[in-house]
Order: structure tokens, then C-alpha cells, then sequence
């Protein structure tokens, strides 16, 4: 298990926001956490302390009036730890590459591989081309409705007919490297963890990262345990390095290590 660092980008800001509140059309969200700091500037931490695998996600959607400083402090991220971080945020087969000569690792896509609420295997496929399998991740976060968890897309606006499970997640991953799984309902609300998505991504045959809700120890604990050692995790607001209470020195023993200097 380890632990996979994000960097958040908002307007123009590294934030950390209340997941179901952004509005994409007012470009407005419950913000969390507003860093005076860049983005290089925590890429540059994590690229230290051997954090490698996380991710940096635009929340604005392009066109936004906000897109172009999104994309520069993204850009900032992904060169300062050329290899070390994933990149998200509106990705399709016209961009994909672009991130990847960004620094990316991986692209990390969702909303391009829906149609109608449900998968589109063509797209899928025509990404999974442009990337090559072992640089694509799939962002399966979902929400609870009604009888289980079901993929939300467009910047967790959408609620697809896909409902998150085995099935799913091993017919994915034929086309992606691995996931990375939101709970949107806890999503920045450090409420504690959605345990029956844990218990689902522990049978996941890729490799899968999980976020949401996480705001003590325990909640980690509880992913060591009940995740098999096949589900790596994210802190968002509450880390330390965010205004939060977990101390992020005392995640260096899930560092991947690779990228230590």
C-alpha cells in the first residue's frame, strides 16, 4: 500500500475543495483549503520524499475563463517531477499526448470514455491507443444511489448507469494501467472512509487508488487492513501540508522510495 499525493487545481490555485459542490458554470466550489504556494512547489516535495504516483487534477473544464492558469500551474507540477505524478482534467485523444510531453506519467480519464450514462468501448479503445494501456488511468469515483455505487463523470456532476463492482473493474482494466476511485459523498468532508468501497477495491486485479473521506489514522488502518494490500490511498484536506490534522511526515513510511534523492 502507499500513499499517492495530489495537487488540486482550481482557478488557478492549488485548493482543496467539498467534491459535490463544483459548478462548472458559475466555476465555483466550497473550498476547503486555498495554498499560497504553487504547484512546483509540492511536486517538488513530493518528488523528495519519494511520493510517487500521485496525481495532478484540473477542476476547471477547458473553456473555462480560468483553463489557461489551470494548465500553467499544472505544467509547473508535471516538470518538476517529470515521471513521478498522473495528470487529469478533461482528457481526451486530442490532448492526451500533451500531458504526456508535459511529464506525465499517466493521463487519467472519465468523462471522454462515456456516452448516454454508460461506456463507450469505442472511445476507450481509440484512448487506450493514443496512451498505450500502461499510461492510461481510468477515474472510476462514484456516489451511492439507490442499490450501490454508481461512476459519476463531468467533474462529478454526472451519475452514470455504471455501477462500480468486479465485473466492471476487470473488464477495464484490460484497456488501462489503473484507477483512481473517488467517493464523491465524503469527498472532502473528512467524514471517515466509504468502507464498502474499500471492500470493493480490494478484489481489483489493478492496481487502484483510493480517496475520500480519510481524516485520521484509523481510516488508514482500516484501508491496510481491509484493502488485501492491493488499494493505495490520497489525502486531500486532511493533511496537514492542506490546514488539516494528519501530519504528512508521518505517511513517509508508504512512500514508493524510487524517486528519493
Amino acid at each position: 500500500m502507499e500513499f499517492r499525493p495530489c495537487i488540486d487545481i482550481h482557478n488557478g490555485s492549488v485548493k482543496q475543495i467539498v467534491g459535490s459542490s463544483l459548478n462548472d458554470v458559475r466555476s465555483t466550489a466550497v473550498d476547503n483549503f486555498v495554498s499560497g504556494m504553487d504547484a512546483s512547489y509540492y511536486a517538488e516535495m513530493y518528488k523528495k520524499d519519494g511520493f510517487a504516483g500521485g496525481h495532478v487534477i484540473i477542476l476547471n473544464p477547458e473553456g473555462s475563463p480560468y483553463y489557461e492558469a489551470d494548465m500553467q500551474q499544472a505544467s509547473k507540477a508535471l516538470s518538476t517531477f517529470s515521471g513521478g505524478m498522473q495528470a487529469g482534467g478533461g482528457i481526451n485523444p486530442g490532448n492526451a499526448k500533451k500531458f504526456l510531453d508535459m511529464g506525465a506519467s499517466h493521463v487519467i480519464a472519465t468523462s471522454y470514455v462515456f456516452r448516454d450514462g454508460v461506456i463507450d468501448y469505442a472511445r476507450l479503445k481509440e484512448l487506450s491507443a493514443v496512451t498505450g494501456k500502461e499510461r492510461l488511468v481510468l477515474d472510476l469515483s462514484c456516489r451511492y444511489t439507490n442499490d450501490g455505487y454508481y461512476i459519476v463523470t463531468d467533474r462529478w456532476q454526472k451519475t452514470t448507469k455504471e455501477k462500480l463492482g468486479k465485473g466492471l473493474l476487470d473488464k477495464l482494466g484490460k484497456y488501462c494501467d489503473e484507477f483512481l476511485v473517488h467517493a464523491v459523498d465524503v469527498e472532502g468532508k473528512a467524514s471517515g472512509v466509504e468502507k464498502e468501497v474499500i471492500n470493493i477495491l480490494a478484489g481489483c486485479n489493478s492496481k487502484v487508488t483510493y480517496a475520500g473521506g480519510i481524516h485520521l489514522i484509523e481510516d488508514i488502518t482500516y484501508i491496510e487492513e481491509h484493502g488485501r494490500g492491493n488499494v493505495n490511498f490520497t489525502i486531500g484536506s486532511a493533511l496537514d501540508l492542506f490546514g488539516g490534522s494528519i501530519p504528512y511526515n508521518s505517511l513517509k513510511k508508504y512512500s514508493a522510495n524510487q524517486w528519493n534523492r
